[in-house]
């Protein structure tokens, strides 16, 4: 393994606050988006969020993520279709009652149209081991390291101008064999990319304080 000299920029103080101050209010207006629009979107910005999420840390610097980028309509089609199998077996069989209280505050249910009307879905998949064909050799933290590259992911898609949805349908076999992803792969996580349509809605929520997430010591 060659080391590098680390090409790092100190700032002042003031700078460095400002330019924490500008991401806090950036990423702070995130939303979950569930309406979205069908107008197309620069499939180059979204190349750009993945490279992005490419770079984010992982054990061993194993990188193992799989990022599948669908836009084909009939494709789109399938996953909905088969989403919407499990979501609807989850709302009325396999979700209990505290979970679906949880859920009644957000509107939502088993049928998942975003799936089809949103221009762009990312399949994020989490890869337990590298197949070298005759050998197997393990990752390391995988869904420590996939999570935080979904979360550079999330935060890259809204820096660009772009709505996204965390959906995980459980479970999320049916990713694997639609989008044919090898035995090392996993489903992990399903994202709806694209703008909001004109008259999409989102709760008003209430983010807990610092002093409730944090400690100071």
């Amino acid at each position: 393994m060659k080391f590098q000299r680390l090409d790092f920029e100190n700032h002042t103080s003031e700078k460095l606050i400002k330019r924490s101050e500008n991401f806090l209010n950036t990423i702070g207006s995130r939303r979950t988006v569930r309406n979205f629009s069908s107008k197309s979107i620069p499939i180059q910005a979204v190349e750009n969020a993945v490279r992005a999420a490419a770079s984010a840390p992982s054990g061993a610097n194993k990188q193992p993520w799989h990022f599948v980028v669908v836009k084909d309509p009939s494709i789109k089609k399938k996953i909905r279709v088969a989403a919407e199998k499990e979501e609807k077996e989850f709302y009325a069989h396999r979700a209990p009652d505290y979970w679906l209280e949880d859920l009644n505050q957000f509107k939502t249910d088993w049928r998942k149209p975003f799936l089809e009307k949103a221009p762009v879905l990312i399949a994020v998949f989490r890869q337990s081991y590298v197949d070298l064909g005759s050998t197997k050799k393990k990752n390391y933290y995988v869904s420590e390291s996939v999570g935080i590259s979904c979360g550079f992911l999330l935060a890259a898609l809204h820096s660009a101008g772009l709505a996204t949805l965390t959906h995980t349908p459980s479970p999320m076999g049916f990713l694997e064999k639609i989008l044919n992803r090898p035995k090392n792969e996993k489903a992990f996580l399903l994202i709806p990319v694209g703008y909001p349509s004109e008259k999409a809605e989102v709760p008003f929520l209430q983010k807990k304080s610092f002093s409730e997430i944090a400690t100071v010591l």
